[in-house]
């Protein structure tokens, strides 16, 4: 159980901005971490949905609430997940030999397709939150990252990944099948509860499940392989989808 409560917390301090009570690493610990990605989306969501009925509740003007539920999701998670996606999009839109896309996701540097794409990304999803309605229900943020990131875990514990990836090695020798059914039950009554408890709003976490697994397929098919900056860049785009849902449905 140690090992567990250890990986908890490190997944917590890896992928959330929060301060996390245990700074301690344990590598036997590191392959558990994939398991509690839905719990820390789970918390990221809670506050997320509790912003907005904050915000409706204070009457804040719409494109100032739009602004803070905006940038949430890229602040709690000390943009982890965004710089995947602009990695990403800057080796998928190279266009170069798969060798080159590899080598160019590995660059520090930020070229101007990730620019674009990043920018795109931010006033898109600005504009959704400006366009919400007053019925729009609060607790779909809750639902979106927990959907997102339970497709995450499964994507990394399944996937093959690519040799540089963080992934690879050691990271995947205590992945087991009693994983992969949870994540599984898990990510099935995610969806389910969405559409139990907020209705039409429900197709939230379908659209975030839909749109993860097209820029999945679409990050493994120019890269050769799964990494945890794949598993970003089809995050973020992810829960855009079901930030659209939230706002337009």
């Amino acid at each position: 159980m140690k090992k567990y409560f250890r990986a908890c917390m490190m997944c917590w301090a890896t992928f959330c901005a929060i301060p996390s009570p245990y700074r301690g690493w344990d590598e036997q610990a590191r392959p558990l971490m994939p398991l509690f990605l839905p719990a820390v989306g789970a918390g990221i969501g809670l506050f997320w949905a509790l912003a907005a009925l904050g915000i409706r509740a204070l009457g804040l003007p719409a494109l100032a609430g739009a602004a803070l539920l905006c940038a949430y999701p890229f602040l709690v998670t000390g943009g982890i997940h965004m710089d995947g996606f602009l990695d990403v999009t800057d080796a998928v839109k190279s266009w170069r030999s798969p060798e080159e896309r590899r080598r160019i996701l590995k660059d520090p540097n930020v070229g101007s397709f990730a620019v674009l794409a990043g920018v795109l990304l931010v006033v898109t999803q600005f504009a959704l939150f400006g366009s919400a309605g007053e019925d729009a229900k609060p607790f779909t943020l809750l639902l979106i990252p927990v959907v997102s990131r339970t497709a995450a875990a499964l994507a990394v514990t399944l996937l093959r990944p690519l040799e540089s990836s963080e992934y690879a090695g050691s990271y995947r020798k205590e992945g087991k099948m009693a994983h992969v059914w949870f994540l599984s039950a898990l990510l099935v009554l995610s969806v389910a509860l969405g559409f139990v408890g907020l209705g039409r709003y429900g197709f939230a976490s379908l659209a975030v499940l839909a749109g993860y697994l097209l820029n999945l397929r679409r990050g493994i098919r120019s890269l050769g392989g799964m990494s945890g900056d794949i598993s970003g860049y089809a995050l973020t785009f992810g829960e855009l989808c079901g930030v659209a849902v939230y706002a337009l449905i």
